[in-house]
């Protein structure tokens, strides 16, 4: 089958197309023929595309750990999913990814695509829709009524936070560039100021219940002061994953894969209460470009989303 690996250079990132040898579900395990996947450009520099778990050194890594796809084959004891049915999931982050002809991911990591997307859509929800839901429940426990502070909300991760916190009843403060603001009040932010012109901290006045930081830095650090006592500051910013600061430590998350959580977010797509915004598509060929930087003509929000194995009709 036909792969991107990132090349083991030593020098900046960069992938490489290769063939790989067909994968072989096992036990509980789901062969997926790719039709597309998502981009995080950032993704080629994290800790598991060039670390194993175990610690040692990993090379030649294929990235992309969410995709949309048709089942091509199942392992041992899985019975939730049939041949040819259209699945949309995330897999684990220390294993191959979706930049390939094929991906084989554990069964618990899928779930039915969701019946309104095109394949293409669907590859942009797994990973942002995941990181928003754990982040603004699991991790920062959302309640009705709440007031949640998001930075970073127009990003593929912010887009899906806001429509995810109004829905469930809280009272959504975005931040982001002005030129955002009017679809972020269409998704649901009822304030918005811009980070370009204003410290958001002297345009809120009361506490906050929830921050839901994709940003970091001095944005993430500023933040802390704002929080109500006993409640969550939670950021997925890449930089704080190394930070030692204790209040940052006891932020950050990872996503993880979670087959009942992307069933209802699938369950909200398919009944119109949450959009999804793919900014470029590009052809297999061309990955490298989602990676770097170099697309040119997008929509403005949302992720690049590599197309593997398109549909031909």
């Amino acid at each position: 089958m036909k792969a991107m690996r990132l090349a083991d250079s030593g020098q900046s990132p960069a992938l490489v197309e290769v063939n790989l040898p067909e994968f072989l579900p096992g036990p509980g395990q789901v062969l997926v023929r790719v039709a597309a996947a998502g981009v995080i450009p950032t993704e080629l520099e994290w800790y598991p595309t060039t670390h194993l778990q175990s610690g040692e050194r990993r090379t030649n890594a294929v990235p992309a750990h969410e995709f949309s796809g048709t089942v091509a084959a199942l392992g041992d004891s899985v019975s939730d999913f049939a041949l040819n049915q259209n699945v949309f999931g995330m897999n684990d982050w220390f294993s191959e990814g979706a930049l390939a002809e094929f991906c084989l991911t554990e069964a618990y990591s899928l779930a039915p695509a969701p019946l309104t997307l095109n394949p293409i859509q669907a590859a942009t929800v797994p990973i942002s829709a995941l990181t928003a839901w754990q982040g603004l429940f699991e991790h920062g426990h959302l309640h009705p009524g709440d007031r949640v502070l998001i930075h970073g909300a127009a990003g593929a991760v912010g887009l899906f936070a806001v429509q995810i916190a109004h829905l469930h009843g809280a009272h959504v403060i975005a931040t982001a560039s002005a030129s955002d603001f009017g679809l972020l009040r269409q998704l649901g932010a009822q304030e918005t100021i811009d980070y370009h012109t204003t410290r958001f901290e002297n345009a809120i006045p009361q506490s906050v219940d929830i921050v839901f930081d994709t940003v970091g830095g001095d944005t993430l650090l500023r933040s802390y002061p704002l929080i109500k006592p006993g409640r969550f500051v939670v950021t997925v910013a890449s930089d704080s994953e190394s930070s030692q600061d204790p209040r940052v430590m006891h932020s950050f998350f990872i996503v993880k894969p979670h087959q009942r959580q992307l069933m209802e977010v699938a369950a909200l797509i398919d009944t119109g209460k949450l959009r999804t915004f793919v900014h470029a598509v590009v052809p297999f060929a061309q990955a490298a470009a989602a990676y770097n930087g170099k697309i040119e003509n997008g929509s403005g929000h949302g992720k690049v989303v590599v197309a593997v194995n398109p549909p031909t009709a």
